[in-house]
């Protein structure tokens, strides 16, 4: 049906902006996670349309934050987002609340993050895990200086607390986004409880591939001034955060990111089977997303892997080979 409305659909009708918006959404995709794009090709539909523009407004908020020229214009960023996200989800509806959204997208935000925002489906998107995220943001901003060489009063991942808090604020909320469209999508016949089950394994899912973010970024962190291997742990090595940012190829920084890469598998293990209870429409392309982003990871482990842009990086045929055994598994 799309395909013939597509066909015979006058392209004078067209929304050229939202068109225009998808594409640079799908570019972003391309150019910022080789993983997730290659995940994305797995899904179908407006499932997969609505996917990338989540993924397209998290990387762009990301961007705001971390690309800032100042501590205190990161901190705006996150505080002009938390007023889109106040005026989306206010009791307003209607033209008047889209009026405002628009107005305050094109007053405040910058042209190249305005697609972005105002195609992001937030009317099949939970409040919560977006608020969350923003305070996911604002833990990174704890690291008070993205001089290198600033010594911080106290490291905003002191304990392994800290860690998991911050993984579910900037992963495991996406992981629970992501879940939002794929139960929007495919109206599935859950129980409340049964769903509960699957968000809550999502979330831990997110926190899992996040810890392999982590583990991957060491070095790429230490140049903005950020450790997030937390602080007790280094300290069972002999180690502080400053001494990472000094040297983040450490043999002893190497053994901390093998414990960050054990403690990602055992969180993986144990959420993984929620994958198989997903709709049909997501299930695969799910099974596809995760196990493309653990082989990091696996690759971590490895010897003499390939670096890009200061990160380890999976080869390209054994991205596909990894993508069409999750796609294929029964």
């Amino acid at each position: 049906m799309l395909l013939l409305r597509g066909l015979f659909l006058d392209p004078l009708n067209y929304d050229e902006r939202r068109t225009a918006g998808i594409a640079q959404a799908v570019s972003r995709l391309k150019n910022k996670s080789r993983s997730f794009y290659l995940a994305s090709a797995t899904f179908e539909g407006r499932l997969r349309i609505d996917l990338i523009l989540l993924y397209s407004f998290c990387r762009m908020a990301d961007d705001l934050v971390d690309d800032a020229a100042s501590i205190d214009e990161a901190r705006s960023s996150v505080h002009k987002l938390r007023r889109f996200l106040d005026v989306a989800y206010s009791a307003e509806k209607g033209t008047e609340q889209s009026a405002r959204l628009q107005e305050l997208v094109k007053s405040e935000f910058p042209p190249n993050a305005q697609d972005a925002l105002l195609l992001l489906p937030l009317e099949y998107l939970s409040a919560a895990p977006l608020y969350d995220l923003l305070r996911g943001f604002e833990m990174d901003l704890e690291f008070s200086s993205h001089d290198s060489g600033t010594r911080h009063k106290s490291w905003p991942i002191a304990s392994e607390d800290d860690l998991e808090l911050y993984s579910l604020r900037v992963a495991g909320t996406v992981a629970e986004l992501c879940l939002d469209l794929v139960f929007h999508h495919a109206s599935p016949d859950y129980s409340r409880s049964k769903r509960a089950e699957l968000i809550q394994a999502g979330r831990n899912m997110g926190i899992a591939l996040q810890l392999v973010n982590i583990a991957r970024d060491v070095a790429v962190d230490a140049k903005l001034g950020r450790v997030y291997i937390p602080s007790i742990w280094l300290k069972d090595m002999e180690l502080t955060p400053e001494d990472v940012l000094r040297e983040p190829r450490d043999p002893k920084v190497e053994i901390l990111q093998g414990s960050l890469l054990r403690k990602a598998e055992e969180i993986y293990r144990e959420a993984r089977s929620a994958i198989e209870q997903l709709p049909p429409n997501g299930r695969s392309g799910m099974r596809v997303a995760v196990e493309s982003y653990m082989e990091i990871g696996r690759v971590l482990r490895e010897k003499n892997y390939h670096v890009k842009s200061g990160r380890a990086t999976v080869p390209k045929l054994r991205r596909i080979r990894v993508a069409w055994q999750a796609l294929t598994r029964l």
